[in-house]
């Protein structure tokens, strides 16, 4: 019979009971992924702006509310926020175009995306899958995880 998976890691069953944290490490560790969620968003818009940019030439709030599956309001109050940010300018009648500081941390968002995909398709995920679980890890996972990343695909 075939040993369930983590009784062939170090590490504990699913559903064992470990020892709490420090309160400060655990405050710290739940205070980063909230800042994450919050940062998240913006990463989210920076990104799809620079596709569509990239792809079509413009990115109008319409668009990017059709492809976040968001209201109009939502997307246009998350787009003042990229404004407030230094991240995004608009144009009447133009759409919405990336600041220098966007454009920058857009191709920062790519790149995390990218790697987490190709650690997910390495470890047998199927693609599409691999980029739907990306969107959601890429805003989480620290730049040291991201540098293991890299040198396990690279090994």
């Amino acid at each position: 019979m075939a040993r369930p998976m983590w009784q062939n890691m170090k590490a504990k069953p699913p559903g064992a009971v470990t020892k709490l944290p420090a309160e400060l490490t655990q405050a710290r560790r739940f205070g980063k992924a909230r800042s994450a969620q919050s940062t998240a968003l913006l990463q989210d818009y920076v990104e799809l702006i620079a596709d569509l940019l990239a792809g079509t030439g413009e990115a109008r709030p319409t668009d990017i509310a059709r492809r976040l599956g968001v209201s109009h309001a939502t997307a246009i109050k998350t787009i003042s926020r990229l404004k407030r940010e230094g991240l995004a300018t608009a144009r009447p009648y133009r759409g919405v175009f990336l600041t220098a500081s966007g454009r920058e941390l857009a191709a920062r968002v790519r790149a995390r995306h990218r790697l987490v995909v190709n650690l997910l398709v390495a470890l047998g995920v199927p693609a599409e899958a691999a980029e739907s679980d990306a969107e959601g890890i890429e805003h989480h996972v620290s730049e040291t995880t991201l540098r293991a990343f890299g040198r396990f695909l690279s090994s």
